[in-house]
């Protein structure tokens, strides 16, 4: 949910107007694909990727306004928290020359952008939960200074009506309760968009669904939140419950969440979009003064900005895209399921992964979803969230397998395959898939290495905040070398001096 928005006041007429036109733009949405109004050449990619702000001691830096001023370029962006950025990367045709391009232009805007941040005293880091956060880091007066922001805040503790009840069980459980949805801010994630045509949107969809563990397993990124050691994917669990609009009668009565992962498999697009309007009601009832219908009778392509805005306040773990670029409108899948980080060459590579996979996938004859079910799917997700590489997940014709062997055994072949078919560079796909077959050999996704490089320093008698900072100094000087997660020491030579000075 990108778009701005001004403070106002929301009436029942607001929420009215507001309804009836989602379902207009549902309806004439059906129309557009009815009439095939959706054709395009050859497929495009996006990515966005999150990141955090830290000061020299590796604590959040609440200066994300004046970090984007020194950057000085458009591509950036706030996120949440004071101590969030976001990067948007151009889209690019999957297969094509600038495909190529995409590491080296992902680093080379992170380092510029990193450069700007140390003149007002500030690095970024690429990591899915910032370890150094504390609790009294997500009070009201972190929230960006965006309007949409407190805007959506407050549209989400009014629909609770209560507080937002953080618990997440993990060798450390969590148990708090906040007034705000900032430890939303706390989940940095990469987002991956494929551009889809309707006629192949369900078949990339469910297999996208169907992949979310495995992806997850390989990608777990967030062991550590506000001090305790959790999931080793802490930002599922998290994001899940920070958003959640339901208080505990709501969730007793079956209601949806708003972070979800869904409940079904699809067969078009237009599933998603009419699920999303029956199920929940508004967060932000603001209306344009398009009238979609007139507009496509007419011969345009309208915006459909109601039906837009309410999907981007529904956070599918694969989420359905529709927008409207150089008069041309597209349908696209956004999968969030992965924290950001470790380095560029890490997001790459899991970008690689998923986009050969969800092609061979979603283009199989027999396809996955067909011989799987979709709670074993989204038990995968859960699986892979909380232990990361050591999970045994689901796979159809395998059974209960680790995630190593899936992934070595089952899915890098698939991906492989996918790659060569989206017409990548075989040098690249292999380089790319490379890094993703090292993770899981060794084991050694980001999580796993902080959670043994905490370790290690408390052994020497480190307490856990010190730890945790000179972890999270140590990252930020790994991800800025480019080498894979998988290759990174746990070496305190020369740490635990340098944490006792500080």
């Amino acid at each position: 949910m990108g778009r701005d928005v001004t403070a106002i006041t929301v009436s029942g007429e607001d929420r009215r107007r507001y309804r009836e036109k989602v379902r207009q733009c549902l309806d004439v949405l059906a129309r557009m694909l009815g009439e095939s109004q959706f054709e395009f050449e050859r497929p495009h990619i996006g990515l966005e990727i999150e990141l955090n702000l830290i000061d020299a001691a590796g604590d959040p830096l609440m200066r994300n306004s004046d970090v984007l001023k020194a950057i000085a370029d458009p591509a950036w962006d706030t996120e949440l928290g004071q101590f969030n950025l976001e990067i948007n990367i151009p889209p690019r045709q999957l297969g094509g020359n600038r495909t190529g391009e995409l590491e080296t232009e992902v680093r080379e805007h992170v380092e510029h952008a990193d450069g700007r941040a140390e003149e007002v005293g500030g690095r970024l880091i690429m990591i899915g939960i910032l370890p150094t956060l504390r609790r009294g880091d997500i009070g009201e007066e972190a929230i960006s200074g965006n309007e949409r922001y407190k805007m959506l805040n407050d549209q989400i503790i009014a629909a609770r009506g209560e507080e937002v009840r953080i618990a997440v069980d993990g060798p450390e459980p969590l148990r708090m309760h906040t007034e705000t949805i900032l430890p939303e801010a706390a989940c940095t994630s990469v987002q991956f968009h494929l551009q889809v045509s309707p006629d192949q949107f369900g078949a990339y969809w469910n297999a996208a669904q169907a992949i979310a563990g495995p992806q997850v397993a390989l990608a777990a990124n967030a062991p550590f939140l506000f001090g305790h050691r959790l999931h080793h994917e802490t930002r599922i669990i998290l994001f899940e419950q920070a958003t959640d609009t339901r208080p505990e009668e709501l969730k007793a009565q079956g209601v949806r969440p708003r972070v979800w992962f869904g409940e079904r498999w699809i067969t078009s697009v237009f599933d998603l979009f009419e699920e999303n309007t029956r199920y929940f009601p508004a967060l932000l009832p603001l209306c344009d003064d398009e009238d979609p219908l007139a507009v496509l009778e007419s011969g345009g392509i309208p915006e459909l900005g109601e039906l837009s805005l309410h999907n981007g306040t529904i956070y599918r773990w694969n989420r359905p895209i529709y927008a409207v670029l150089n008069g041309r409108p597209h349908l696209r899948i956004e999968n969030r399921v992965l924290p950001a980080g470790p380095t560029a060459a890490d997001v790459i590579a899991n970008g690689a992964f998923y986009y050969g996979l969800v092609r061979t996938l979603a283009e199989e004859e027999r396809p996955v979803w067909t011989r799987m079910s979709f709670d074993a799917a989204r038990d995968n997700l859960h699986r892979a969230a909380r232990h990361g590489m050591e999970s045994t997940l689901y796979w159809p014709g395998a059974g209960e397998i680790s995630a190593r062997s899936l992934v070595l055994d089952h899915l890098l072949p698939l991906a492989h395959r996918g790659l060569d078919a989206w017409g990548v560079d075989p040098a690249r796909r292999d380089r790319l898939l490379g890094i993703i077959a090292g993770r899981a050999e060794t084991g050694q996704t980001g999580a796993d290495w902080q959670i043994r490089t905490v370790a290690a320093l408390e052994e020497t008698g480190v307490p856990r905040q010190e730890a945790l900072r000179a972890m999270v100094r140590r990252y930020a000087e790994h991800m800025r070398t480019n080498e894979p997660v998988h290759t990174w020491p746990v070496s305190l030579t020369g740490q635990v001096s340098s944490v006792l000075r500080t």
